[in-house]
């Protein structure tokens, strides 16, 4: 039996882990893929006290921490149904090993970008193809992205884009953007962006890295027609989905599939816990979700001290 159990295995997990270590509980982190979408990302400047990194070596850091504190990961689990009995205690199922019993269980199974699922999209990933324009935008300093997408993040992306890229092309499949007026409005006004709207992005081009694009032209003039982008990189934003579908079916969600959490990371299920992506925190950071990571732990903590 332990106290606690951490699904996940990046940036809430893994300061889950820590605070859990030094409050002396008895727990395990199990992750499928450790690192998470952060392993994934390019080179990173908005994690505090590093500099410029990237997300291997950052990912790396983490596995290093938890090793100081001897804390015990296990990797390659994927877990099938979190559940909690009648005596209160949580069962872990797992696929192809042991299943696992603790007093309460945090969710930080963070999220994976809806993929275009175009040829190019996968090869070129972190070559010029990026989810993330906070995090990946300013690498592309005075040179030409497109940002694909018609909600906020998109268009939030195309603004960043207007001030750090020499020129961008936001690529709407519909007719119309379906976001903030204000940010559309703002999004017009930039001297350095294109608006190709009815233009469904078909593939990625590159050699070593992205050299352009191709799309589908639907507007009225287009006739459907194939047309091509030079670019050096591509942002795509057209959505992330949330790693929640492991939890019971009576824990709370929003229409994202995104886990409804309090200011202190609890479900509306006593001792399950969620930090991260995967919650309904409204901006998708490392430092955000480490923060959460904290905060739900210490909730664990005195759940469990009420326990006693």
């Amino acid at each position: 039996m332990l106290d606690l159990i951490i699904i996940g295995g990046s940036a809430a997990a893994t300061t889950a882990g820590i605070y859990a270590a030094r409050r002396g509980l008895k727990f395990k982190i199990i992750s499928k893929n450790f690192g998470g979408e952060v392993a994934t990302s390019g080179e990173i400047g908005n994690w505090p006290g590093d500099g410029m990194t990237d997300g291997i070596a950052l990912a790396d850091k983490f596995r290093k921490h938890l090793e100081q504190y001897n804390v015990d990961l296990e990797e390659g689990i994927e877990v099938e149904s979190v559940q909690k009995d009648e005596s209160g205690i949580f069962l872990i199922k797992v696929k192809n090993s042991q299943n696992y019993n603790a007093k309460t269980v945090i969710i930080a199974t963070g999220v994976h970008p809806r993929p275009l699922n175009v040829p190019g999209e996968q090869e070129f990933r972190n070559k010029g193809v990026s989810y993330c324009s906070t995090c990946d935008m300013p690498l592309f300093s005075g040179k030409i992205v497109a940002t694909i997408g018609g909600g906020n993040s998109a268009l939030e992306s195309g603004l960043m884009g207007a001030d750090i890229a020499s020129k961008v092309y936001a690529i709407n499949k519909n007719p119309e953007f379906k976001g903030d007026k204000v940010l559309i409005d703002n999004l017009k006004k930039k001297q350095n962006v294109e608006i190709i709207y009815n233009a469904n992005t078909t593939e990625i081009l590159g050699q070593q890295f992205v050299t352009g694009l191709k799309y589908k032209d639907n507007s009225p003039a287009g006739e459907g027609n194939e047309r091509e982008l030079k670019i050096d990189g591509a942002f795509i934003h057209i959505g992330m989905k949330p790693n929640s579908n492991v939890i019971p079916g009576n824990v709370k969600k929003n229409d994202f599939d995104e886990i409804v959490v309090n200011q202190n990371c609890e479900t509306n299920i006593p001792g399950l816990y969620a930090a991260g992506d995967v919650t309904n925190v409204p901006f998708k950071q490392i430092v955000i979700a480490a923060g959460q990571g904290c905060i739900a732990t210490l909730s664990a903590v005195q759940y469990l001290n009420r326990r006693k």
